[in-house]
């Protein structure tokens, strides 16, 4: 879908919009703090441990999140012999959580922009932690549908998460930390399965609920205790405040006390809604984001399949669920597997100059880890013929750690890739990413289970054929991207007006600092 004229001009006043929040504000005698002038006091200037302790706490927020996406399942069949409903309605509240998810994410992240990515982030947390309770406390089926949709909708995911990280480390600097986020967002669906199992084995249902929300409160008091604001707006109010009480400069005002008026409904509804423009009009985005959405899909397709698939060694409810730890050790080799790449090609930006070096080269990695996920799903598929055929039940277990390492890359690739080459503008792209990850996921919570059952002769290994032979499809962009990544940028409209905005900040931060050093000039001058 092309983005019209009008649409095109109306998103690059927007991003002109928010670049001129960059100049600096003069009213009076009243001068505004920018980053230059505090850089210390910023995220970007933390102590390397701190940042690391910082993202540590946000790396534990994401599997909590994660966790709850997928530990519903666990419940599946008390809900279903409790309340009267079948398997496949009892599904629906695990569709509504991460189909909301996917547009809470969106939600809560202009506020985070706004207020702070701290009390946001708390906020989030106690909001999803309250919508356990009466799920766990459930007199009806409607309830687990209600409160598991609001849950979703009070979830700051991804796109608040990948904030923090932005607040500490610039973009030519961040693959290392970014590496380490993703890691959490893939694993926290898996330990999600593997606590449910034990969970649905030995305790009553109301436990699925009372161990998300023990789980989320731990988390969210580690957060409150440990974790600082990081929003840089936030940072440089507080710093400007300090400079008035001590009298060290009585005329200098942080951005949020200086401007007329806080965030306007023109500005909310720019920033909610470029993910979903740039997920529609930008075809790397569109590309790699369905890409990342269909990976994500297997995993809770997985979740319904590794049941009758090794039930037929007979693993019970502990058995399948220690069944995912293969596909956790994939995800933990795939990050190994990328620090090696990352260390390669910052080494060529400092060499080379980061203009130098083209964002594409971050997709190189991916391109020989991402045919892993055909392979995989082929070998899973053949291998679930079961011990009938000789098979040993480790074998469909290698093949999903292969699986494992493919969706970790995609995933850790595109939102690199995404970061480096849509710049100031980065979090709307990947917010494309997990809007697509969230709601296919979701959508896959209704069709795995009769995918897997209903499919006439093998449906086992017919399924996992299905998604292997369409993996073979979303996957060609990757290489599509990386070759012709330049030229398809080149010609979007919206990477242009994008362009243009960049340009004339540039213009204006290189004015500004002329003046400054003329300035500083004259009082030398006069000081001689």
């Amino acid at each position: 879908m092309a983005a019209t004229a009008p649409d095109t001009e109306r998103y690059a006043e927007g991003q002109e919009l928010e670049q001129e929040k960059t100049d600096r504000i003069i009213e009076g005698d009243k001068i505004e703090l920018q980053d230059s002038d505090a850089w210390d006091k910023l995220g970007y200037s933390f102590p390397t441990w701190r940042k690391w302790q910082i993202l540590g706490v946000v790396f534990l927020i994401q599997i909590s999140i994660n966790m709850n996406a997928s530990m519903y399942a666990n419940g599946v069949t008390a809900i279903s012999e409790q309340y009267g409903v079948s398997k496949q309605v009892a599904r629906i509240p695990q569709m509504t959580f991460l189909v909301a998810y996917a547009f809470g994410c969106e939600l809560w992240a202009p506020w985070s922009e706004e207020f702070g990515r701290w009390p946001i982030q708390q906020l989030s947390l106690f909001l999803v932690n309250l919508w356990q309770i009466p799920c766990a406390l459930a007199p009806n089926y409607g309830t687990f549908v209600i409160c598991r949709l609001l849950g979703g909708l009070s979830t700051a995911g991804g796109s608040v998460t990948l904030g923090v990280l932005a607040d500490m480390w610039e973009p030519d600097g961040q693959e290392y930390a970014v590496a380490f986020l993703v890691l959490s967002s893939v694993g926290g669906s898996v330990v999600g399965a593997i606590v449910g199992g034990f969970v649905e084995r030995y305790a009553a249902l109301p436990w699925i609920f009372w161990v998300q929300m023990i789980v989320g409160g731990v988390v969210q008091l580690v957060h409150l205790v440990c974790n600082p604001e990081t929003r840089a707006t936030i940072l440089l109010d507080r710093e400007a405040k300090r400079r008035r009480k001590t009298g060290e400069d009585p005329n200098v005002y942080g951005p949020n006390e200086i401007r007329p008026q806080r965030m306007t409904g023109r500005e909310f509804w720019t920033i909610f809604s470029r993910p979903f423009y740039m997920f529609v009009t930008e075809p790397i985005v569109l590309w790699l984001s369905l890409l990342s959405g269909f990976s994500d899909a297997l995993i809770f397709t997985f979740l319904q399949s590794f049941t009758p698939v090794y039930e037929q060694w007979g693993f019970g409810v502990v058995g399948i669920a220690l069944a995912f730890v293969p596909l956790l050790i994939g995800y933990f080799l795939a990050y190994l597997s990328y620090l090696p790449s990352i260390h390669h090609f910052r080494g060529r930006r400092r060499r080379e100059g980061g203009h130098a070096v083209a964002p594409e080269v971050r997709l190189w990695w991916l391109l020989f880890l991402a045919p892993l996920e055909t392979i995989g799903l082929f070998g899973f598929a053949w291998t679930s013929l079961g011990p009938d055929y000789g098979i040993p039940w480790i074998a469909p277990m290698i093949f999903t750690s292969l699986v494992g390492i493919a969706n970790y890359a995609i995933y850790q690739s595109s939102i690199d890739y995404q970061t480096a080459a849509y710049g100031p503008y980065a979090a709307s792209a990947t917010g494309g990413n997990d809007l697509a990850r969230d709601f296919l996921a979701g959508i896959a919570a209704l069709y795995s289970t009769p995918m897997y059952e209903n499919i006439p002769g093998r449906p086992l290994e017919y399924a996992s054929t299905i998604l292997a032979c369409l993996a073979v499809l979303v996957t060609i962009p990757i290489y599509i991207v990386y070759w012709k990544g330049p030229e398809i940028r080149a010609k979007s409209k919206f990477a242009q007006s994008l362009d243009k905005t960049r340009e004339k900040s540039k213009e204006k931060r290189r004015k500004q600092s002329l003046t400054g050093l003329n300035d500083g000039e004259r009082e030398h001058k006069e000081r001689v």
